[in-house]
């Protein structure tokens, strides 16, 4: 049995796992230059099941003010994404209409969400018209950016920002007609200091309610929020998951509402073929990989390892060898990932080696066709996680091409761990031979 020191698997603190979720949202934000073209279908219940649904093909349809068309064009939308063909309507019809929905990174919900916000204000009143709240500083920064492109053929359109460390002179009103922020400062705002009349308020949008409500605090400031409002202000909620707490919340929130969700995908590994190769330890999982480098190197590569010890280690020795290696993992500040993601996107590195931190990030590289799992996904009790699997060998066999998974083995525990995941998939994963390097070149061809 190896030791494991602790200090590198201790579970996390709520504080750390909140911290993960904002920062692989943001980091999911910076690195989506499009958007992504998802197959999952959009389920659509409506609050009123009589009135017809309506769902456009065109930004045209929508009868948008021509400045905010031409802001629309001008980030390169050129026709509605699945989610926004039926948001879009429910958002901008009349009367308003609140909308729970539920929506992953990349699929153009804050597009759709600032274009409801603009289309609502009147330019003219010079106060707080639409209010939404963001569960960090660089998220609200991050949508900021979208309204002001949006809004840039718009100049009488302003917009402030509600963040810890933006001093406002006591008694003094806001005069622009959108605030963005986070939920302690924006209570004070409208409470304590009185900055924002919240009867004033006509849209009210919370973004990223599933890592706002793993947030110490940001639940009880949004509901308090929320009950300030007019009657008849527009609710609109989005989230990218939607566990039980976050549908508690949401009803708390949203009253009334329609609500969008995505059907769960059924992810398939039909495209990807998963080998296993035995070792007896570190060392030699090493040694396997530069034997299989030969035919991987020829396409990108995705190795994942379970700390950042590991893959620290594992990259610095892959450089000692020669190869060309980027290392990603949790202690590098979100922009620092983004950036080493860029450059494996742009193909400068051919060999991406990272911990967990990766797996759930929206990394759609269409070059991956190897991923290695060096350590195999457990969960903090050390069972299997499925899931996690999935997601890793996930970036692998998209878009429809081929992909290959090869899961390193290192002892008896990590054999079982490997049949439990067969089981739970119902897939045979079959032990690496020297005959299936050349299959391996094919694929990754």
């Amino acid at each position: 049995g190896a030791v494991i020191k602790a200090d590198d698997n201790v579970e996390k603190t709520e504080d750390e796992e909140k911290e993960d979720r904002a920062a692989q949202s943001l980091l999911n934000k910076l690195i989506r230059s499009n958007l992504v073209d998802t197959t999952n279908q959009v389920e659509v219940l409506q609050r009123d099941p009589t009135s017809p649904l309506y769902s456009v093909k065109s930004f045209e349809e929508l009868r948008l003010k021509p400045q905010l068309l031409q802001g629309v064009y001008a980030m390169g939308f050129n026709r509605p994404s699945k989610i926004q063909e039926n948001a879009l309507p429910m958002m901008l019809a009349e009367p308003p209409q609140n909308l729970i929905a539920q929506s992953q990174s990349g699929t153009g919900k804050t597009a759709a969400f600032v274009l409801a916000m603009l289309s609502r204000v009147e330019p003219g009143n010079k106060y707080p018209q639409c209010l939404c709240l963001s569960p960090t500083y660089e998220l609200a920064l991050q949508t900021g950016k979208v309204i002001e492109q949006m809004g840039k053929f718009y100049p009488e359109l302003k917009l402030a920002y509600a963040v810890r460390g933006n001093k406002l002179e006591r008694g003094q009103k806001i005069s622009e007609q959108i605030v963005i922020g986070t939920p302690g400062t924006v209570l004070d705002w409208c409470s304590k200091l009185k900055f924002i009349d919240p009867k004033k308020i006509k849209v009210f949008v919370l973004d990223e309610a599933d890592v706002m409500i793993a947030t110490q605090g940001h639940q009880d400031q949004s509901i308090r929020i929320q009950r300030m409002l007019p009657r008849d202000c527009q609710m609109l909620l989005f989230s990218a998951t939607f566990e039980d707490s976050v549908w508690k919340f949401a009803q708390k929130v949203v009253p009334d509402p329609n609500i969008i969700k995505l059907k769960r995908e059924e992810e398939t590994l039909d495209t990807i073929k998963q080998y296993y190769v035995l070792c007896n330890n570190r060392d030699e999982k090493f040694q396997a990989l530069c034997n299989i480098y030969g035919a991987i190197t020829i396409a990108q590569a995705m190795i994942f390892c379970h700390t950042r010890k590991t893959a620290s280690w594992l990259a610095a020795e892959l450089s000692k060898e020669g190869h060309q290696v980027a290392l990603l993992s949790g202690e590098m500040m979100v922009e620092q990932r983004a950036a080493v993601i860029e450059r494996f996107r742009e193909g400068k590195e051919k060999v991406l080696v990272t911990t967990n931190v990766c797996a759930r990030a929206g990394i759609d590289v269409e070059q991956v066709s190897v991923v290695i799992n060096f350590d195999l996904p457990v969960d903090k009790d050390g069972n299997p996680d499925n899931e996690t699997y999935l997601h890793r060998i996930g970036r692998t066999g998209r878009f429809g091409k081929r992909g290959l998974a090869i899961n390193m083995v290192d002892s008896k525990h990590s054999m079982n761990i490997l049949n439990r995941i067969q089981e739970h998939f119902n897939k045979k994963i079959n032990k690496l031979d020297t005959d299936d390097l050349d299959e391996i070149e094919k694929i990754t061809n």
